[in-house]
């Protein structure tokens, strides 16, 4: 979908649990200590302790305010763009907007966007799409915790995640300084088991199928995932710049979903990108779902590794099996 839409960042925010754990973490699993940064990647991660997606996600937005002189009247939208959730009921965009400060004062509607991993991208595009002379602010928040549904016994999984919280205010781009140039969301269902957490839905719901951290807790298939990402991202993406007046050589920087150490290093050898483009954050916060793209793209502008006016593709796979990419001009 080509769109060429005025969007800007004008704020960005985020929020990491106080608990990191490194070597810790495979002491108490009992993992043999540098298994983790070897064979995940990670060196670190932050994981909660009684925090919350919605508490999180409400301190990624007032960051994002705080940072934009902003005041939370001036939300139109507000998107909760992750895969997990506080409660089943109500939706989990609500949760987070009565966790804002004076938020209950004002009536905006707060809707949850869903693509797993993809949930960022999906929700830029939408608040794209959406804007208008009555949604001119859009607050996009991607809250994510992914410890409460790992098994210990699973070393591949236990070691790679990580709780964290981002969020973007976005606004129409009255100069057309910043746009959305293109995005694209593919889902190819031959994908669609390889990642899942099989119980707790209404195919296996808790008051049948009593916790078990067999099909309660997050399962992936890394190396189907692989294969099939290595058949079908080249042709995704050669797809994707088609039209576009750019090819992925020359953006000035790749924000790609932190999925995992081989797929970050699949990634750039598909393509032969240097590690100066492609902007990594796995290693310090482990893959963080819907979280990492926001997260690793506030870490460079925070960095000053982005700037404005540079041209970004933002690009990941997600449970599905879906591809999704965003190229925006910053």
């Amino acid at each position: 979908m080509n769109l060429n839409k005025p969007i800007r960042i004008t704020a960005v925010g985020k929020f990491l649990p106080k608990k990191v754990l490194s070597n810790d973490l495979e002491k108490k699993f009992n993992i043999p200590i540098g298994w983790s940064h070897k064979n995940s990647g990670v060196k670190q991660r932050h994981w909660t302790n009684n925090e919350t997606v919605g508490f999180m996600g409400a301190k990624a937005a007032q960051s994002a305010l705080d940072n934009s002189n902003s005041h939370i009247k001036e939300i139109d939208l507000l998107i909760s763009a992750g895969a997990s959730f506080d409660h089943i009921i109500p939706n989990q965009a609500s949760v987070i907007k009565s966790q804002i400060k004076n938020a209950e004062q004002y009536n905006f509607p707060a809707i949850d966007l869903n693509t797993t991993c993809l949930s960022f991208l999906t929700a830029f595009q939408y608040a794209a799409n959406v804007m208008n002379e009555h949604t001119k602010k859009v607050l996009i928040v991607s809250s994510e915790v992914s410890s409460k549904h790992l098994n210990e016994d699973n070393w591949e999984t236990i070691t790679l995640f990580g709780d964290a919280a981002a969020a973007v205010i976005v606004e129409y781009d009255n100069n057309n300084e910043s746009y959305l140039i293109k995005s694209e969301h593919r889902t190819y269902t031959n994908g669609v088991d390889l990642t899942k957490i099989e119980g707790g839905g209404i195919k296996k719901p808790f008051k049948f199928h009593p916790y078990d951290k067999n099909i309660h807790s997050f399962q992936m298939k890394g190396k189907n995932l692989l294969k099939l990402a290595n058949i079908e991202l080249p042709i995704f993406l050669d797809e994707f710049f088609k039209n576009t007046g750019y090819k992925i050589k020359n953006v000035d920087k790749i924000i790609p979903h932190q999925a995992s150490k081989l797929g970050l290093l699949l990634f750039k050898k598909m393509y032969s990108l240097s590690n100066e483009v492609v902007i990594e954050t796995l290693y310090k916060y482990g893959n963080c779902i819907a979280a990492s793209i926001p997260l690793t793209f506030i870490d460079a502008i925070e960095d000053q590794r982005i700037k404005r006016g540079d041209i970004c593709l933002l690009s990941g796979t997600s449970a599905g099996f879906s591809i999704g990419s965003l190229l925006i001009k910053y």
